[in-house]
């Protein structure tokens, strides 16, 4: 194989790397406190790497697939991945974590990796493979904290669901293995025609995707492990997975499912309502601060999936470009809410009361997520909407646009509810003053400008529609 060739897994490459070296980094210099400095500082350069331009072709018989909307899509989860990376160095120095701090990098690394094959996956095998490499150490991310109870619960609860999930997933595949012969996406595209059979496993495969986005009705075990899961790993199933996990849904359904588009459309329209309006309703009950955005993420893949069921060039450059507007504004608020957690022990909405007084840049930075995660103009947030519900009427979706607009006015409720919490509420013991760590402080700051500047900037949007499709 010419080196070259093999170029076009260089994402794969040198975050093996990047894996490998701390790997070393721990034989030689032990659980120090440089470590998180050095793991964000390694994948900050794995990060700019992402960036450079891939060639485009297919590996290993077709099973590794490499273009430009896959680089620009794995570039995305970089920059999500280091910004957590610079959130989670305060809490792993914490004394309770002392002697695992490598681990946690490692094993976020691996899931990454994960998702890598199954973004570039060119049949159900590779897929399937990287689906597994992306959950197994996912789960023990979960119950990192081994010394709490409700960390060791939720890693349970999300294994066992995870691998009820894989089950029904590999058997819609090995449905279509039956009906068709063949595992290659290249293939089944022309194949695939629908019947019975093939209808059920299509639902099969949706079911098993849809745990992973938390798709209702498949999102019963988000809230549970988000709520007991480290903050930095709740945001990383927040925003990394779940990210990872649309880019595959909407690869597939537009390539392997394509034919079957009358059965699935259905499906998808369904579960955009349910996870809307549903995702919308439990948000306005909740008081822990990871439940109430575990329910705000439900929700909002709820919208990421009016620009799914578009199936043109500019609703998946939506997706895109919402998914990178969320990671920065869902960052900014799980970092925020990482910090207070971490520094007092609090989580509860009503811990937030006079929060400005003490703490007046971490209220606006969660302010300016809130908005954006509310939509609320002219932060990115407002547009990211605004196009998946462009995108969803250009095909004619009114009823369910009509729908979104109105559960994003039911938001408005359970966001701005955190806000008169720390903006308008009074206290006479609010939190304390927080002083945070430089890395913290830098990731919040790049939250912040990413909310602000791909609202303000248009190129941003352009620049994502032009690299995914050479335009």
């Amino acid at each position: 194989m010419e080196t070259a060739t093999l170029l076009m897994m260089r994402n794969e490459l040198s975050l093996l790397i990047v894996i490998l070296l701390l790997l070393l980094v721990e034989l030689f210099a032990g659980q120090g406190k440089r470590i998180p400095y050095i793991a964000t500082g390694l994948f900050l350069v794995h990060t700019l790497l992402g960036f450079w331009p891939l060639p485009e072709g297919t590996l290993f018989g077709g099973m590794f697939r490499s273009s430009p909307l896959i680089t620009i899509i794995k570039s995305v989860l970089n920059t999500g991945v280091l910004m957590l990376f610079m959130q989670a160095g305060s809490y792993l120095q914490k004394d309770s974590n002392r002697g695992k701090i490598t681990e946690y990098y490692i094993l976020t690394l691996a899931t990454l990796l994960g998702m890598y094959f199954m973004i570039s996956a060119g049949d159900f095998l590779m897929f399937y493979l990287g689906l597994e490499l992306a959950t197994i150490p996912l789960a023990a991310l979960v119950a990192y904290n081994l010394s709490q109870m409700k960390s060791i619960e939720a890693g349970a609860k999300f294994i066992l669901l995870a691998a009820l999930a894989s089950g029904i997933m590999l058997f819609g595949i090995s449905l279509i293995y039956g009906a068709t012969g063949s595992v290659y996406f290249a293939d089944l595209a022309e194949q695939l025609q629908l019947s019975p059979m093939l209808f059920a496993a299509l639902a099969f495969f949706l079911t098993g995707l849809g745990f992973k986005i938390s798709l209702v009705p498949f999102h019963f075990w988000t809230a549970d492990v988000y709520e007991g899961a480290p903050t930095s790993v709740a945001a990383y199933l927040s925003v990394i997975s779940k990210g990872a996990a649309v880019f595959v849904l909407i690869t597939l359904l537009f390539t392997v499912f394509e034919p079957l588009f009358a059965a699935w459309e259905i499906l998808i329209y369904l579960m955009a309502v349910l996870t809307i309006t549903i995702g919308n309703l439990f948000a306005l009950r909740q008081q822990n601060m990871q439940r109430f955005l575990a329910f705000s993420s439900i929700a909002q893949a709820g919208f990421i999936l009016l620009g799914v069921i578009a199936g043109t060039q500019y609703g998946m450059s939506t997706v895109i470009y919402f998914l990178l507007v969320y990671i920065f504004s869902n960052l900014g608020a799980f970092g925020v809410a990482a910090i207070v957690y971490n520094s007092s022990g609090k989580i509860n909405i009503d811990d937030y009361r006079g929060f400005y007084q003490t703490n007046p840049k971490l209220s606006l930075v969660m302010l300016l997520s809130l908005f954006s995660l509310a939509g609320i103009p002219p932060v990115a947030g407002f547009f990211g909407k605004f196009f998946l519900f462009a995108a969803a009427a250009e095909k004619g979706y009114y009823w369910l646009v009509l729908i979104a607009v109105v559960n994003t006015i039911i938001s408005l409720y359970y966001y701005l509810r955190v806000v008169r919490a720390m903006f308008l509420d009074r206290s006479e013991e609010p939190i304390g003053r927080i002083h945070s760590d430089v890395l913290t402080r830098l990731a919040l700051a790049i939250s912040v400008a990413g909310i602000v500047l791909a609202g303000v900037f248009s190129q941003v949007f352009d620049w994502i529609y032009t690299v995914s499709w050479g335009m």
